[in-house]
């Protein structure tokens, strides 16, 4: 069981965006953050997270807490798990109550150093990897390794004590009572996570007789949607360049390194994904998609660019059937260069290969590439639609008065605050920001006393400081609470207005006698006189 004392260690060390960043795209939202909600399906943002107080909250489903909660909730993980997660993301070491302390596993980065020390033994898997291009250095920089025969896997594994953890990540296959080697004769590339550490392998067959590539399966700690290769090298280049290359495939990124560009990386044999945004966003640097001229390679960069549109960068694609391994090998590094310097922008990209797939001289096929066009437009903010009308005219040779923009409403919900609400909320904002005002409040305040917030005063009463209606309020930069003098003159002046409020109703009481009538109009009005006075 972990110590609290390590758990409360752990929490005032973290930082909220560093990690909500690692599983949704953030943007900075004044001194908040916004994004889409990761636990509902929504367009416009209503998910905020506020980094000075550590919490998130979303104005749309109510979904709210702070970071292991939202690990928990994300990942669909216990308290402990969730802790334990975000220990290893910020490569703190949490203590237990038990005397031994838990121990990561270092299977897969010892597996991996077992097969690299195969391929260094391998003259005939050297051969092969010299005849791709990739050099001795490349070699040790990446790990590359060899897997050969299915049973040495198998056996370093026994020799470890960690077959059914090998299984367990995938490393190993079973079948019934049969253990066997996922990797056999294949040409091993180790894939790290973003701080270094082996979560897995892909591999490459050297023969002709089995698929091309395999990669490991989904495990506790792979997940090929979230990763992108050789990241853990390349990310200190995309700080320093604010640049990230998004290349096809393993040989290209070692090889595109090899030549000196240490910004490349790939994704793991999938399309990009709406799940690898968050670390495309790491350092907000521009996107280049460098993908080959292929059907295949057309077709992911138009994926790509849908998700990507509205991002700083562009496309470029390698035309001829080259891909960047083979210019990189024929010497031609200035031609990459070159069409690095110059990517086609996102939108323009996304608009030309909509258009590029309907036969234009026929009208009924023209209008059906300007209804896929605006469906893609609409998707794009404001600014956006009405930069890339005049574009989309001249695709199609249209007259710009038939691209039609759409103006969504850009007004959150989260600063849609009436103001005969905005009171209440400041006053129970100023509570949640500084808890011994309540002291003060309850003086001359009851639930009654709210119209619109009595449940959230209800709240505050019971002491629910963490229930999601309160967190949603104390995020919402809309409220702002105040000093204690302004938080007095604001309670007595919401006091005042509220027992005038109760005397107009007095007389429209059909439960009450005459006598009981003039009791309470008589107790309101000292009361108002009193407040009025300053006497309390």
């Amino acid at each position: 069981m972990i110590t609290k004392e390590s758990i409360e260690q752990l929490k005032a060390r973290l930082d909220i965006i560093e990690i909500l960043g690692n599983y949704i795209q953030l943007k900075r939202a004044g001194s908040n953050y916004s994004a889409c909600c990761p636990f509902h399906d929504e367009k416009t943002p209503s998910f905020m997270v506020s980094p000075i107080k550590g919490i998130y909250h979303c104005y749309g489903c109510g979904a709210s807490g702070d970071t292991i909660a939202f690990v928990m909730e994300y990942e669909k993980l216990s308290f402990a798990e969730s802790v334990e997660k975000i220990a290893s993301l910020v490569g703190f070491s949490l203590t237990y109550t038990q005397e031994r302390q838990k121990q990561d596993s270092k299977f897969l980065d010892e597996i991996a150093q077992f097969y690299h020390s195969k391929l260094l033994q391998s003259e005939e898997a050297l051969k092969y990897v010299k005849s791709r291009g990739i050099s001795r250095e490349s070699i040790e920089r990446f790990n590359l390794g060899l897997c050969g025969a299915g049973f040495e896997s198998v056996k370093f594994a026994d020799m470890h004590n960690a077959r059914s953890e090998a299984i367990e990540l995938g490393v190993l296959g079973q079948d019934r009572d049969r253990v066997y080697s996922r990797f056999f004769e294949r040409l091993m590339f180790p894939i790290y996570s973003p701080s270094g550490k082996v979560v897995g392998f892909g591999g490459r067959a050297m023969g002709e007789n089995s698929a091309k590539y395999i990669n490991s399966p989904q495990s506790k700690v792979f997940n090929k949607s979230k990763l992108l290769y050789a990241y853990h090298l390349a990310k200190e280049s995309i700080y320093a360049q604010k640049q990230i290359i998004i290349a096809e495939g393993y040989i290209d990124v070692i090889m595109m390194h090899q030549a000196g560009f240490k910004n490349v990386v790939a994704t793991l044999g999938t399309a990009l994904t709406k799940e690898h945004l968050p670390l495309l966003s790491k350092g907000e640097p521009e996107v280049i998609v460098s993908y080959d001229g292929d059907k295949a390679g057309i077709n992911a960069a138009f994926k790509a660019a849908k998700l990507l549109a509205g991002r700083e960068g562009g496309v470029v694609i390698f035309e001829g059937g080259a891909d960047p391994a083979d210019m990189v090998v024929a010497g031609k590094i200035e031609e990459i260069k070159s069409l690095l310097s110059s990517p086609i922008p996102f939108v323009e990209f996304v608009l030309e290969q909509i258009v590029g797939a309907y036969d234009l001289k026929n009208p009924l096929q023209k209008e059906k590439a300007l209804k896929e066009s605006l469906e893609f437009l609409h998707s794009l903010s404001s600014l956006l639609q009405e930069e890339y009308r005049a574009f989309l005219s001249r695709l199609l040779k249209i007259p710009l008065s038939l691209v039609r923009t759409r103006r969504e409403k850009q007004v959150s919900s989260i600063a849609r605050v009436d103001h005969a609400s905005l009171t209440e909320l400041v006053l129970i904002k100023s509570i949640l920001e500084h808890h011994e005002f309540l002291d003060f409040a309850i003086e001359f305040l009851e639930i009654q006393s709210f119209q619109r917030h009595f449940e959230e005063f209800a709240l505050i009463l019971q002491e629910e400081w963490n229930h999601p209606a309160l967190l949603g309020i104390r995020i919402n930069e809309a409220i702002v609470a105040l000093d204690f003098d302004d938080f007095k003159k604001q309670v007595r002046d919401f006091a005042i207005k509220d027992y005038q409020q109760k005397l107009k109703k007095i007389p429209f009481e059909k439960n009450l006698e005459y006598r009981q009538k003039i009791e309470l109009i008589t107790k309101y009005k000292n009361f108002i006189q009193k407040i009025q006075k300053g006497e309390i």
